[in-house]
């Protein structure tokens, strides 16, 4: 009775789509649901749809290119980028490389390539593709057919030192600044990217900065890769920002680098829930044309709810399976499944294609997603890892890792993809390029020219910025006057005093992450507005307040909410918009110091390989400023960090004056000399009377140490105090005291850059050692050199920081900072206890004049009395 029931049903279904609309049938079914929710019955909540192709072969729109020429040409870009990997770990074993994952997607790319991936012209940017990264293998063989590379260059793969040059092991614009437009490795960053570059595209656009167009934004990734947080967590942005400018296509080849995706699951059908719940348009090429008979007969929904059944692994064993194993394990679970394949071989049930290899299918799921509107598209293509491979590794867990092949295996790979190299020669991998004149030539030129060109390309001019005169930072100079500042607020006085300059106003792209009203930056919403694709749709609570919540398609600030990552996305999105578009944005970003490279470090890596420019601005910094806040929020840090980045300069400011000469630098290197830099500023929360800028600073103040005050007094005993960010006024006050209570005439200096004075030191002394003789001068030597005395460091930060000058301080050195985990209590406590404020301060520089017997014991035991120094206090360190 179930079986007759549910024909009744399915027949009156089919007379309603037969004889109507579906918009028809879709009201049939929401009516349905409303009877059966209205009589008590709850219907299972259905987040996927079937196990099969979303676009059904009638609906299917015809493939516009020659099938056979575009065969051959993927056959052909297979074999070399085959030959790649395995010529390079011939030459150098262990050098690496990976076959498997564009064996898998090559016809993924190449109908990309051929019909819809759009170049660059005088006349339009053209798409924006994120290539997987461990598909650059083909991405690079493509390249070498079309002719932009040679066959060195593929001959030094992974050989990027090698004479001629080679090609960097993933998509690295820092290694291939002409080429690759995008790193895609580590891995779950360029979805993210992706997502925030389509909507930094969408607001130049709403801006006026760029012309309206139809171009996308690719984003290529695999199964596996949807594991790492990034991949996902920025979905709902994308569809709530409407980005139908914004393509995802998911290589589900099932496999990851140990193993199934989801062997006990289906990680098509998984994926499909989590796009379909954050409001994007799903299409998914699970299977190839020869499933289309079967599915055309499969009338009763028995296959479709058989494939529905399978898990992963069980997939994943058919791919290397024999036909009489699928006929048994697919099929044979019911006669009339085994009765539907009769007419099948066993040779040709083992030959059927999965959606991601039938160039048509994956024409008609791209084809969709360009045309859809109104939301993201994703497309979900079912694939075999290591398609192609045979028996070293089609399907297998080793896929992942195989990079070389035996003659055998080199044979098979050739006959199976028809490739023109003869039994001699094939185990030699040669790389193989039809004539210049051959069908598949003319064929890939036609199609890029029709499309505008080569990609991936990388624009490396772009046009100059000028930067703003001392005029527009001149009262920042002058200091304030005895009124109290923050270097926070001193900088948000900066920024927006930028965002009026008549010439790079527009061009400033401030970004927060919900912290505006933390940094007094909230006068800036109603002065240029919070940017919103729809505008503001509401009247906003503070409508009355004078720095109300102000939406407006046109704004300019990018508020990112509690989302670092995003934020830094949006900021490489507008660090690299000369490359990307020849629009030289300056992006701000503004964020609790703590949760920069900490929280985002593999994304800041990826902005300095990138490329990227702009100002990554660390506020509330240091461990001991941040007072209340406690452990996590707490930065003694960061500087280690950016220190690490090689393209990132960064600077502990203390006063005004330093943050507005180095924004000044940064906007001449980074904007008008176009170097390939990026700035992080640490500015703090605490409030004291900025100074009035020291004549002839400015050069020390961008190398990274200037003198802020000479001493006057005159004494035999000297010290040079080393300060940065807000211990520079408790250095000053440990100044004060050293003169006054102990005679020790004490120079102050400013230390903006701690990593600077070591970067440039190193490059010194490299160049000395290569040259075998000492002619050149690290600067913290000629800066310090001529000065008598003992030398002391405090900064907010680790002692490490300090520490890293070291060799090229001319005197005893001893430095102060602030190791350990923070935790919550008042500055004054906070520094006693990091042992950073005055008293410490004037202890270490007693102590380091006593060691060179220029004070006595005497006068230190009286000193530790009077300033109270405690040896049996908790050791910051360790507690």
């Amino acid at each position: 009775m179930d079986e007759v029931e549910l024909k009744e049903w399915l027949a009156s279904l089919d007379y309603v789509l037969n004889s109507g609309t579906p918009d028809r049938v879709q009201y049939l079914l929401q009516q349905l649901q409303i009877r059966a929710q209205e009589s008590g019955v709850t219907l299972p909540f259905t987040y996927h749809t079937p196990y099969i192709n979303t676009i059904p072969k009638d609906k299917q729109p015809a493939f516009p290119g020659n099938r056979e020429l575009e065969r051959r040409i993927k056959s052909i870009v297979r074999w070399n980028a085959m030959a790649m990997v395995v010529k390079a770990n011939k030459a150098t074993d262990g050098i690496g490389g990976h076959i498997s994952t564009y064996a898998s997607s090559a016809t993924l790319y190449e109908i990309g390539f051929n019909h819809f991936f759009r170049g660059r012209t005088d006349t339009n940017n053209g798409d924006l593709v994120y290539f997987q990264g461990h598909a650059s293998p083909g991405i690079y063989a493509r390249a070498f057919v079309e002719g932009r590379l040679s066959e060195a260059n593929l001959y030094n793969f992974r050989r990027e030192l090698a004479e001629g040059g080679g090609l960097s092991s993933y998509p690295h614009p820092w290694l291939m600044p002409s080429f690759w437009q995008f790193p895609t490795v580590s891995m779950g960053l360029a979805p993210i990217m992706g997502i925030y570059q389509a909507r930094f595209n969408r607001y130049l656009e709403d801006r006026g900065l760029k012309p309206k167009d139809d171009n996308k934004v690719w984003v290529f990734m695999g199964d596996g890769e949807s594991d790492e947080p990034e991949s996902l967590g920025a979905l709902t942005m994308a569809s709530r920002e409407k980005l139908d400018n914004l393509i995802f296509v998911i290589n589900c080849n099932l496999q990851r680098l140990d193993g199934p995706v989801r062997g006990n699951g289906k990680i098509i059908q998984e994926l499909e829930a989590l796009f379909r719940g954050a409001g994007w348009n799903v299409v998914k090429v699970v299977w190839g044309a020869d499933w289309d008979s079967l599915l055309a007969k499969d009338t009763e929904g028995l296959l479709a709810r058989r494939l529905g059944e399978i898990v992963d692994g069980e997939f994943q064993k058919y791919s290397v399976s024999s036909g009489a194993y699928i006929r048994e394990k697919l099929f044979g679970t019911d006669p009339r499944l085994l009765e539907m394949v009769a007419h099948l071989s066993d040779e040709e049930l083992a030959g059927m294609r999965r959606g991601g290899h039938d160039p048509e299918k994956v024409y008609a799921g791209y084809k969709a997603a360009m045309e859809y509107k109104g939301a993201p598209t994703v497309v979900l293509a079912k694939t075999i890892k290591g398609y192609g491979l045979g028996e070293s590794g089609e399907g297998k867990n080793i896929s992942h890792n195989q990079k070389k092949l035996n003659d055998q295996e080199l044979k098979e790979f050739r006959s199976r993809f028809n490739i023109p190299i003869s039994d001699a020669d094939v185990a030699k991998a040669p790389f193989y390029k039809p004539a210049e004149d051959s069908p598949e030539m003319q064929y890939i030129r036609q199609r890029r020219a029709a499309l505008g060109g080569s990609l991936p390309l990388r624009r490396t001019e772009t046009t100059n910025l000028k930067t703003p005169s001392d005029e527009v930072f001149a009262e920042f100079y002058k200091g304030t006057e005895g009124r109290q500042a923050s270097t926070t607020m001193a900088y948000v006085r900066i920024l927006s005093q930028l965002l009026r300059d008549e010439a790079i106003g527009k061009y400033i792209v401030p970004i927060i992450p919900d912290e505006a009203r933390t940094f007094g930056m909230e006068g800036l919403f109603r002065q240029c507005g919070i940017y919103s694709h729809v505008g503001q749709l509401y009247e906003p609570v503070d409508m009355d307040s004078l720095m109300y919540y102000k939406e407006a398609k046109d704004g300019q600030i990018l508020e990112e909410g509690i989302n670092e990552a995003g934020a830094i996305s949006s900021f490489i999105a507008a660090g690299t918009a000369g490359a990307t578009h020849n629009i030289n944005t300056i992006p701000f970003y503004t964020y609790y110091s703590m949760f920069g490279p900490q929280r985002v470090g593999d994304l800041v890596w990826a902005a300095g390989d990138l490329r990227c420019r702009g100002f990554l601005v660390g506020a509330t910094s240091g461990r001991t400023t941040l007072n209340g806040e406690g452990l996590q929020h707490q930065d003694g840090h960061t500087h280690l960090l950016t220190s690490t980045v090689p393209n990132l300069v960064s600077y502990d400011t203390s006063f005004a004056y330093e943050i507005a000469v180095i924004i000044q630098n940064g906007i001449e290197r980074m904007y008008e000399k176009q170097e390939s830099i990026f700035y992080y500023l640490s500015v703090g929360n605490e409030n004291y009377a900025m100074p009035p800028m020291p004549e002839g600073v400015k050069e020390g103040i961008v190398k990274g140490l200037y003198r802020f005050s000479k001493s006057s007094k005159a004494s035999n005993l000297k010290a040079h105090l080393l300060g940065s960010g807000a211990i520079m006024n408790q250095v000053l006050e440990a100044q004060k005291i050293l003169e006054e209570k102990y005679n020790v005439s004490t120079d102050v200096w400013g230390a903006t850059s701690y990593n600077e004075l070591r970067r440039e030191a190193l490059h010194v002394e490299r160049e000395n050692m290569l040259n075998g003789k000492k002619t050149k001068v690290p600067y913290v030597t000629q800066t310090l050199q001529n000065e008598k005395g003992v030398f002391v460091s405090a900064s907010d930060y680790m002692k490490v920081l300090g520490d890293s000058i070291r060799n090229w301080v001319p005197g005893p050195y001893t430095v102060l900072g602030t190791d350990g985990f923070g935790r919550s209590e008042s500055r004054p406590a906070l520094r006693d206890f990091f042992e950073v404020d005055a008293k410490h301060i004037v202890w270490a520089t007693l102590v380091s004049l006593n060691e060179q017997k220029q004070i006595g014991d005497d006068v230190l035991t009286k000193a530790q009395g009077e300033l109270k120094i405690n040896p049996q206090k908790l050791n910051p360190m360790i507690s």
